[in-house]
């Protein structure tokens, strides 16, 4: 678009000044506030990182204070308040205690208790009201005191002594005396450890305020001493501290929860932090400071805030001030607080850029003005140039500028030069135009006849030539006639291009050509000598155009290779009629348009071939699963057949609800054609035993012999235990005798029981199940190693499960571990965007022999009918995997809906009649037709033709098919059709349609 817009030469250079003014004044501009927003960050992460070290500095002096306090009385005079009994010292130790926590406003209480649940603590009661409706003190309490005295022989004494400010006593209590202080956390914490442990923070059960616990355990680990630590006065420092108009400071724990913050302005409104919450909890964004991820940055400015956010100055302070707890303070404020006094100066400056650019506009405008008169002229002359214009004679400008001057001679020079070339221009213009036109109508055609039309008209537009000829080089060596542009019969001659002895037979023009690859120009017929004209001199006899001037011109692609050839007669001058000979000019063009159509009909030849080729491996693949198993033989070769009849008898359909359906072109029936013969592709994939199992035991091979085996090696046990009894324990030999043959008819009903079921023919009741089961619990006495001579796959398998001792007693009938065959779960096929509105099997098989023989109806398990059925899922993801071109997109559709139905019952995707289209209802009557007629499956004996076509109605009444497209299959003679093709004689009875066919609405 832009390559159409034109300016004056003096707009231009004043609009080019104009640019370079504003984009200097913008870079400077944004230079300059690049500056002042890098020293604005500078300056605020500055002050915030002073802020987050006066806050843990203040976080670790309560933390210091109290290790401090705490070491030095356990290895100092609190170590030896306890006797050699282990219990607490009489001796009054109330006042040093009193006085830490007079020093420390921080320090909640002092306490020691030791492993003979002696205890004494100190509580700051401060006047707090909360702590003295707590503890039940009097007002004005300022100190508590609790005692828990254990005697000998005596139960607890728990006493609380209540303190004022001067340190004199305003009541006491007693207390229940039930606690215990060796199995409080802070107590066992410290004595499994050397030195001090500092508790997490918690929330104390008397206040509801924020503390820790730190605490180191006694000489002799006799008991420990602490000290609670409320972190309250942490929250009045932060609001102390100056922060700007919408600061925020925050102390977390090592697990990121906030121990205190005070944040101020609209972006924290209403925030209510409860004790130790987690910042992900209080749904603020600005809070993402404080999210762990965060914790690791010392200091930087982010982007906070819902939507593009804003940017953020943000700082941090981690340590472990003792005991090996961690603990954060962060900073953080808008950047906006800190850029107040720089925004005044980049006013400032842009006003000075727009003063400057107001002082050098007017300036460039007086400029240009006096080159863009003498450029006005030659613009004039150029205007008039670019519309092929000569009626006036360009002058060069009386300037005073050498390159002005300079330029306007040339271009009186360069006016007359292009003056005389337009005129040839025009007609090799021509020319190129119908040459161009030509190649894309010879591009886009696909019509084999069509294509040689066009050539012929491109040849005979091009040359202006009476006729033309198209011959083209067979596989035998010869030139037949392919087209030409008189409208008789094109003669079926063909010429040789060799002779009987090999030599070259190019006394003939087009074989001369042909063989040399060379073009041929003939100005007269009648007088040429180089070849035998004779043929052309008879044509002309007999159809009244006499041949005068002959241009012959080989079709040759890319390889090289001569296909063919174009023989233009008599050209004609465009201005007299007359016939001439071919112009040497046009030579170029009419070469040009022959490689073309070489190109053109090479094309077309390579894409016939491989269509041919990409339909035989269709026809081939689908032959190969055919002959994969006699279970579904013929079945790939039927149905696409039984599919194109149905097919074309809808699009035959001139009335009914099938009327407006039809193919869109050859291209449309193709891609329906590929995917009827490609429906069971996924076929390939689904193993031969599993089609073809005919009984319950059967996988490679069936097991019933296995099993057969175990009842002969109990009946071998049974006549041994016989012959034992008789010779070893004295049993009468008529009595051994019966229980042996009781015993072997038990076991003779019991393994024909097990080999019915195996069969799968009666459907499996609960008492034959539990007879199964009955007979599974028979053991037999294994000697051999069952590990040995496995495949890898099911060594695997076994491994899972330890080998027993030789030898084993295992059961008659069993489902082991190993049977199992484990399922890939990341299978791509079953990805979620497919699809799939199936239940997939936890195991992907299931060899259990109890398993497989309690099978309800026929013989495949879940696992292996789910097996069976996928192979319309490896169908569709097969399908789905090729590049196919626009044109074949639907392939996957028409090969991979047969087993839907039309209320979205079927399989994979559950599809609705809405979602289904015409040829895929198609292929679903097809594929079911197919099934039910076949005469050559071996698990079902052949139907008659009646009976296929009545049990097809019963898929019609449940709306399993299309209804209008069943009457269609029946009133249009397909299905008998399709009988006569490929059912037996015997098969084919009569049917009566008029039942089944639904009457026409009125």
């Amino acid at each position: 678009m832009l390559k159409n817009v034109t300016v004056r030469f003096q707009h231009w250079v004043l609009g080019l000044l104009m640019l370079l003014v504003v984009a200097l004044s913008a870079l400077f501009l944004a230079t300059v506030f690049k500056t002042f927003t890098h020293v604005a960050e500078d300056r605020a992460l500055g002050n915030f990182s002073l802020i987050a070290e006066q806050t843990w500095l203040r976080l670790d002096g309560l933390l210091q204070g109290s290790a401090r306090f705490v070491t030095a009385q356990a290895h100092g005079e609190v170590g030896q308040f306890a006797d050699e009994g282990g219990r607490l010292n009489r001796r009054d130790m109330v006042a040093g205690f009193i006085a830490a926590i007079e020093a420390d406003a921080g320090t909640y209480s002092h306490f020691f208790g030791l492993g003979n649940e002696e205890f004494l603590q100190v509580i700051g009661i401060r006047g707090d009201e909360r702590l003295i409706a707590a503890l039940q003190a009097p007002p004005s309490s300022h100190f508590a005191v609790r005692r828990i005295i254990r005697e000998p022989g005596q139960t607890a004494r728990e006493e609380w002594s209540f303190l004022d400010r001067q340190r004199l006593a305003l009541a006491s209590r007693p207390g229940d005396g039930r606690f215990l202080p060796s199995q409080r956390p802070w107590f066992t914490a410290a004595l499994q450890r050397d030195g001090l442990i500092v508790t997490d923070p918690y929330l104390f059960a008397s206040t509801g305020q924020l503390g820790i616990t730190v605490a180191t355990p006694l000489p002799g680990r006799i008991g420990v001493l602490a000290s609670d630590i409320s972190l309250a006065s942490l929250q009045d420092f932060l609001g102390s501290l100056a922060l700007p108009e919408n600061g925020l400071v925050a102390i977390q724990d090592g697990q990121g929860r906030i121990l205190a913050l005070h944040a101020r302005g609209a972006r924290y409104a209403g925030l209510r932090v409860e004790p130790l919450s987690m910042p992900a909890a209080l749904a603020n964004p600005y809070l993402a400071v404080l999210a762990p991820a965060a914790a690791g940055r010392a200091a930087e400015v982010t982007t906070l805030g819902p939507g593009a956010g804003e940017r953020f100055v943000v700082a941090r302070r981690q340590s472990q001030p003792v005991g090996g707890s961690v603990f954060t303070v962060v900073v953080s404020a808008p950047l906006s607080d800190f850029l107040g006094p720089f925004r005044q100066a980049e006013r400032d400056v842009i006003w000075m850029s727009v003063l400057i650019l107001l002082i050098l506009l007017p300036l460039a405008y007086l400029g240009s003005r006096q080159v863009v008169r003498a450029l006005q002229a030659m613009a004039e002359d150029s205007e008039r140039l670019k519309h092929l214009d000569f009626s006036q004679v360009p002058h060069a400008p009386d300037s005073f500028l050498y390159e002005i001057k300079v330029l306007g001679e040339a271009q009186c020079v360069m006016q007359g030069a292009i003056h005389r070339r337009t005129e040839d221009l025009d007609k090799a213009q021509k020319k190129l135009a119908s040459l161009v036109d030509n190649g894309i109508r010879l591009t886009r055609e696909q019509d084999r006849s069509v294509l040689f039309q066009h050539i012929l008209a491109g040849a005979r537009e091009i040359s202006h030539c009476a006729a033309a000829t198209l011959f083209l080089k067979s596989e035998r060596n010869t030139l037949v006639f392919a087209e030409r542009t008189f409208d008789d019969v094109l003669p079926h001659l063909e010429i040789p291009l060799y002779g009987p002895d090999g030599a070259p037979n190019d006394r003939f023009v087009v074989v001369h050509a042909a063989i040399h690859n060379e073009t041929v120009l003939i100005d007269d017929v009648y007088a040429e000598t180089r070849f035998d004209l004779s043929g052309t001199k008879r044509f002309s006899e007999e159809s009244g155009l006499r041949a005068v001037s002959m241009l012959t011109v080989p079709l040759s692609p890319r390889e090289g290779e001569v296909i063919g050839l174009i023989q233009l007669i008599n050209a004609i001058d465009p201005q007299s009629g007359e016939i001439i000979p071919f112009p040497p000019d046009i030579l170029g063009f009419v070469e040009a348009l022959a490689a073309q159509s070489a190109v053109a009909l090479e094309n077309h030849n390579l894409l016939e071939a491989q269509r041919e080729l990409m339909e035989a491996l269709i026809r081939l693949l689908a032959g190969a699963i055919d002959a994969k198993s006699a279970y579904t033989g013929g079945h790939c070769e039927r149905v696409p057949e039984l599919a194109f009849m149905l097919a074309q008898a809808a699009c035959d359909a001139d009335s009914g609800p099938l009327a407006d359906f039809r193919f869109a072109d050859d291209e449309a029936w193709r891609e329906f054609r590929i995917g009827a013969w490609l429906h069971d592709c996924g076929k390939v994939t689904t193993p031969e035993y599993v089609v073809d199992k005919a009984t319950k035991l059967e996988t490679i091979y069936n097991r019933i012999h296995e099993v057969r085996t175990r009842f002969e090696v109990l009946l071998r046990d049974a006549e041994i235990e016989r012959l034992l009894a008789i010779h070893q324990h004295g049993l009468a030999p008529a009595e051994a005798e019966a229980r042996y043959a009781a015993r072997r008819q038990q076991l003779l009903d019991d393994f024909a029981f097990v080999a019915e079921c195996n069969l799968g023919g009666e459907f499996m009741a609960a008492e034959r199940v539990e007879r199964l089961k009955r007979i599974a619990e028979e053991t037999w006495l294994r000697h051999f190693d069952d590990r040995l001579g496995l495949s890898h796959e099911e060594h695997e398998r076994y491994a899972a499960t330890p080998a027993g001792a030789l030898p084993v007693r295992e059961r008659l009938l069993a489902d082991q571990p190993w049977h199992i065959v484990p399922r890939r779960r990341d299978n791509p096929a079953y990805d979620a965007r497919h699809g799939w509105q199936v239940t997939v099997p936890e195991h992907l098989y299931n060899f259990g022999e109890l398993y497989n023989l309690s099978v309800g109806r026929g013989t495949l398990t879940e696992e292996e009918r789910f097996k069976i059925n996928e192979h319309i899922i490896q169908t569709i993801v097969m399908l789905e995997q090729l590049p196919l071109p626009k044109q074949f997109r639907r392939v996957p559709e028409y090969a991979g809906t047969h087993h839907e139905t039309m209320i979205g019952t079927g399989y994979p995707r559950r599809l609705a009649a809405e979602q289904l289209s015409i040829p895929s209802r198609i292929m679903a009557i097809a594929d079911i037709f197919e099934a039910l007629t076949a005469s050559d499956r071996p698990y079902k004996p052949m139907k008659k033709l009646s009976e296929c076509i009545r049990i097809l109605s019963f898929f019609k009444k449940d709306r399993h098919i299309d209804p209008d497209l069943f009457d269609l299959f029946l009133t249009s003679g397909v299905y008998r059709q399709y009988a006569e093709r490929y059912l037996k004689p015997e098969q084919i009875d009569d049917v009566d349609i008029g039942q089944y066919v639904d009457a026409p609405a009125a």
